[in-house]
């Protein structure tokens, strides 16, 4: 006869919490002395602390959630905003020396000497601030009242994996922390029922890099991006299994978190906390994911605005669901789409693939801007557009004419959450290639997200090894002019 007539779930629990409140009732003062060292003292202080419970910033902020589209592989600047006429009228000529002389690029080799590249794409002038915008892009064209566009962008890597890594990271070494996790970290989340950092993906693969580029890094893994999939089940593994009960489950989750929080007030170990925060989290994403992915009670006007079908995965669906992530407080979102990378070989065609493109993220990012401004939810959250570099003014001889990497000037927008409206900022020469006017670097871009999230990018620090690491490394200024 089985002498405990309980399930090993329900056994489990009761034998961990006995030795759990032994433990207390020896008592607080034993764990009291046991802490006296730095690992115990942190784990008395709250190994049941949620690490993404709010905190406060360190000043007013203008913001308080950020979505970032990130147009992975660096989309052409020259193609969709930064007009140049006498680079159409030089097209075909040789590149004076002087632009190129100890340049790198990723796949040219300047020793013999390239040939500049006109676009063949009609610009225009819209808006207020007479901002050009090209043919590619006639949804944005109508939003520019409402964005800033900064045409004198800089980085520093000019491959795809370190790129992205650099724009994301501060580095384009592996093991650096996201900047949505330092945000997190930083601030915590308003939304306790999805994860502070969530990313979504569209397009034909997945960013050069992965996971790297959402990663926490060395900071807790809490922090961490958590990718979501199109579809019903937005996350593997999070429906119930077959023949589990609510009851069975919670019994489970109890056990285990009993056994953690043992462990971690034994410890210390902040990762612990991590594990106990993530199995809570999952239990009330059973019904915040499914709920938060089930358009169907969006509006077809809704719908219709942003481009898309209620079921079908894509951009623009993306982009719904970042509004109504920032809706329920989450506080960083990034949304990659691929593929921008327009060298010419098959699916970079310049002419045909870039396009498509175009077409699949145009009429989605202005109805994002349109939706927040609408919903009053623009003044708090800032939507950053951007790849991880730009494109050369020089054309590449593939199968087709495209655009090599460059590093030196690229666009990028910007909108809500404290920043101008309806400018243009920075000014590259009559070429395209170098900036003439406020370069705007990618450490004083993340040092100026921070800002406007009311954080002091010198302060927001973490010790690792023996040494404290910021998102910004011992770079980056605040850009005063793109705040509003």
């Amino acid at each position: 006869m089985n002498p405990y007539p309980l399930t090993p779930a329900e056994r489990l629990s009761q034998i961990t919490r006995r030795h759990f409140l032994s433990r207390c009732t020896m008592g607080l003062g034993g764990i009291a002395l046991a802490s006296m060292d730095k690992r115990g003292a942190a784990a008395a202080a709250g190994p049941l602390a949620n690490p993404l419970s709010p905190k406060p910033p360190m000043f007013a902020p203008r913001a308080k959630n950020i979505i970032y589209l990130f147009m992975c592989g660096g989309p052409s600047q020259l193609e969709l905003f930064d007009y140049k006429p006498r680079l159409v009228d030089l097209n075909g000529q040789p590149i004076p020396e002087s632009y190129i002389a100890g340049k790198r690029f990723a796949f040219m080799d300047t020793s013999h000497g390239t040939k500049l590249l006109g676009t063949r794409r009609k610009f225009a002038q819209y808006g207020q601030s007479g901002a050009w915008v090209s043919e590619l892009f006639p949804y944005t064209a109508k939003i520019v009242d409402d964005i800033t566009i900064v045409n004198s962008c800089a980085a520093t890597l000019f491959n795809h994996a370190p790129a992205k890594l650099f724009m994301n990271t501060g580095s384009g070494q592996f093991g650096r922390p996201a900047m949505g996790s330092w945000i997190n970290y930083g601030l915590g989340s308003e939304c306790q029922d999805l994860p502070g950092f969530v990313v979504l993906q569209s397009g034909p693969r997945g960013p050069r890099g992965g996971a790297v580029n959402w990663g926490s890094g060395f900071l807790p893994t809490t922090y961490q991006g958590v990718p979501f999939r199109g579809g019903a089940e937005p996350i593997l593994d999070l429906a119930t299994p077959t023949g589990i009960t609510a009851e069975r489950q919670r019994q489970t989750i109890d056990a285990i978190r009993d056994l953690n929080v043992q462990h971690a007030v034994e410890t210390g170990d902040d990762e612990i906390n991590t594990r106990i925060s993530a199995y809570e989290m999952a239990s009330r994403m059973q019904t915040s994911a499914p709920e938060l992915t089930d358009l169907t009670h969006e509006s077809e006007a809704t719908l219709k605005l942003y481009g898309v079908e209620r079921e079908t995965p894509s951009f623009g669906r993306n982009c719904l669901l970042a509004r109504r992530l920032v809706e329920r407080g989450v506080r960083f979102v990034q949304l990659y789409h691929t593929s921008w990378d327009s060298h010419g070989g098959p699916g970079e065609n310049l002419q045909g693939d870039f396009e498509k493109t175009c077409r699949e993220v145009d009429q989605a990012q202005a109805a994002l801007i349109q939706d927040l401004k609408a919903r009053g939810l623009l003044k708090d959250t800032l939507v950053v557009w951007g790849g991880e570099f730009g494109r050369t003014p020089m054309g590449e001889s593939r199968d087709t004419t495209g655009r090599n990497h460059h590093v030196d000037a690229f666009t990028m927008w910007f909108a809500g959450g404290g920043v101008k409206a309806g400018a243009v900022l920075g000014k590259t020469d009559e070429l395209g290639f170098n900036p003439i006017e406020d370069r705007f670097h990618v450490h004083d871009i993340h040092a100026t997200m921070l800002h406007l999230l009311g954080m002091d990018h010198t302060k927001l620090t973490f010790r690792f090894q023996g040494r404290d690491f910021r998102l910004t490394d011992v770079h980056g200024e605040v850009l005063t002019k793109l705040l509003a």
